[in-house]
């Protein structure tokens, strides 16, 4: 059979019939046209406009339970009781604490704090870090200095 356009026919199950919606209750889709039954989405234009607008729509958008989380990032600690038993005495900043595996980074800084119920024994000198007030006297008690 030759094939002519009075013969043309889509595969089977390619093509599928459109719903005709609106026109009448014989139709079988006529009535609410399969929108369910009366209100804002029944209508045209109707699905575009339901959002919350103003105050209320913004104190929905924030989190419920506060709270704040800095953007800078905290430093690196370091006590006093870890410096003793690492760092021999002498000079002390950031690039040697790292080389000694006492803290991974410097990018935020480094703060050296107190430890409870110790005293400090080794005399050190140091430079770009911060320091607690109450590490800072018992580093100088023990004849260190801070640069």
């Amino acid at each position: 059979m030759t094939i002519s356009l009075s013969n043309l026919k889509p595969a089977p199950g390619s093509h599928k019939k459109t719903k005709i919606i609106g026109r009448g209750n014989a139709s079988g889709h006529g009535t609410t046209a399969t929108r369910g039954t009366k209100g804002q989405r029944a209508r045209s234009g109707g699905r575009r406009g339901l959002r919350l607008k103003g105050l209320k729509r913004m104190l929905l958008a924030f989190p419920k339970v506060g709270g704040f989380k800095s953007k800078y990032g905290k430093s690196a600690v370091v006590t006093l009781a870890e410096m003793e038993r690492m760092v021999p005495a002498g000079i002390v900043n950031p690039k040697i604490l790292i080389r000694l595996g006492l803290i991974s980074t410097a990018k935020n800084g480094v703060k050296i704090l107190d430890s409870k119920d110790f005293k400090a024994t080794k005399k050190y000198e140091i430079s770009g870090c911060q320091i607690s007030a109450g590490a800072r006297a018992k580093i100088e008690a023990a004849g260190g200095s801070i640069i």
